[in-house]
């Protein structure tokens, strides 16, 4: 790219605007331009109404940046949504009809029947929904949406699987960290020496976008994947990584080898392309009978990858494994600046 697309990050002080602000800082393609939030904090300097929850620093040339009104007006091509749900209603739309290209990681619209769910490696096929999204609303923009953080990692472990064998049906049980639930997250009395065994409309969603991510776009609708799910979802003491269980049947009954040469050898358009965000492996499999473990392997790639281990047999179900990934890098903004490289690269962003 030799001219620096002008981006937004809309949410910026929470903990997954925070990621965004990471990624894009020294972005060879993107150029911070803008940060919104809630109007308590619009008119102040970042540096001094945010408190930084991101291992790196605040970077410097986003301290003295002074936050702005989430508006349909604001000054950039590109908007990265770390919004609430009820600001994403009211907001997200509107940008996109007022011309801006807004990645959401927001639940909002992900199930909209015009509105890509994509996974980078996965489905890049299902932005030609844009061309339909745009006639069908009358937008100049567009709005495209990553996943749940659980949904993105189990995915991308079952997409070379479904695509060289077929799953019928699986099982997920996730432990998920308490990065998931945004800061200050869980409370510590709920979380420490405990596992909570319910996360509101996760089990929902971990099902529905898992389909929706595996199924096609058929030139006019989205058609989910006929894959027979079900899913537990627990909230752990784990402060970032969310680990998955998984049992599922393929068809044929491939080997336990076969499985890990497909994993090993998964690759999509972000490593074609050579995306500055892309990892080099987006699944690592590991043979260690401990991993993976989120204190070992959530960084792996730059939190932007999926590390299986424990690819065995199963007497119920088959073939049986365990997943791991970053929830806030891989899981949220990393996905969502990973499929904005890729729409840009591909000519979809104009």
């Amino acid at each position: 790219m030799t001219t620096k697309r002008r981006v937004a990050v809309l949410g910026a002080t929470g903990t997954v605007g925070q990621r965004f602000i990471q990624l894009l800082a020294d972005h060879p393609w993107f150029e911070i331009s803008a940060l919104t939030t809630s109007d308590s904090k619009v008119g102040k300097r970042f540096g001094d109404v945010t408190a930084w929850h991101v291992p790196t620093g605040i970077p410097d040339h986003v301290k003295d940046m002074v936050l702005q009104p989430t508006r349909a007006d604001v000054d950039a091509d590109i908007c990265f949504s770390a919004l609430p749900g009820d600001a994403a209603i009211e907001h997200e739309a509107a940008l996109a009809k007022a011309g801006h290209h807004v990645f959401s990681n927001v639940s909002t619209h992900r199930m909209d029947p015009d509105v890509p769910l994509i996974i980078a490696e996965v489905n890049p096929d299902h932005a030609q929904a844009l061309t339909a999204q745009r006639r069908g609303r009358g937008w100049s923009g567009s709005l495209v949406t990553n996943g749940n953080c659980s949904a993105i990692h189990l995915t991308l472990a079952l997409a070379p699987l479904q695509r060289d064998f077929g799953i019928e049906r699986l099982l997920v049980t996730t432990m998920q960290a308490v990065s998931g639930a945004g800061y200050p997250g869980v409370p510590s009395l709920d979380a420490i020496d405990n596992v909570v065994p319910y996360i509101p409309s996760e089990e929902e969603k971990m099902v529905e976008e898992t389909r929706k991510f595996l199924g096609t776009w058929d030139g006019a609708r989205f058609v989910p994947a006929a894959i027979t799910m079900s899913a537990h979802c627990n909230r752990v003491s784990v402060r970032d990584g969310h680990t998955e269980t998984v049992s599922l049947t393929l068809r044929g009954s491939p080997s336990v080898v076969s499985v890990k040469d497909s994993l090993r050898a998964f690759r999509g358009r972000p490593q074609a392309l050579k995306l500055p965000t892309a990892p080099l492996h987006p699944i690592i499999v590991r043979e260690e009978p401990d991993r993976p473990q989120p204190v070992l392997d959530r960084d792996a790639e730059r939190g932007m990858a999926s590390t299986v281990g424990r690819v065995r047999e199963d007497a119920v179900l088959g073939l049986k494994f365990v997943v791991l990934g970053h929830n806030t890098i891989r899981g949220a903004a990393g996905a969502s600046v990973l499929n904005a490289e890729l729409l840009l690269a591909e000519g979809c962003l104009g």
